[in-house]
């Protein structure tokens, strides 16, 4: 089973040389056990581009966040996992890791 591990933030790139190191220690400690599938950090909500293809014209381009809020997306990790437990233990682990608060969500 594969786990979505948001991380949210109030920034990008907001990480500090300790918490990255505490990243990058996890993320070898994941792969090492077999949990690790793919992770990355996301450029700001101002960068996103939101898309509407719906209906019978041409799809609608717009500059800036689907939603605007004071915190978002600025990372994730999916993990593999046999169950939600081990992903909740994971999630805790790299929630310490990078010091933020995490959402943790099965892919169907």
């Amino acid at each position: 089973m594969q786990y979505l591990i948001s991380v949210i933030d109030h920034r990008t790139g907001s990480a500090t040389d300790d918490e990255m190191a505490a990243i990058n220690a996890f993320n070898e400690q994941l792969v090492a056990d077999g949990h690790w599938v793919f992770a990355g950090g996301l450029s700001a909500p101002s960068d996103a581009t939101v898309i509407d293809g719906r209906g019978d014209g041409p799809p609608i381009f717009t500059d800036g966040p689907f939603l605007e809020s004071k915190e978002y997306l600025a990372g994730f990790w999916v993990f593999e996992a046999p169950d939600l437990d081990v992903a909740l233990k994971l999630a805790s682990a790299a929630s310490k890791a990078c010091n933020r608060r995490l959402e943790v969500r099965p892919f169907l």
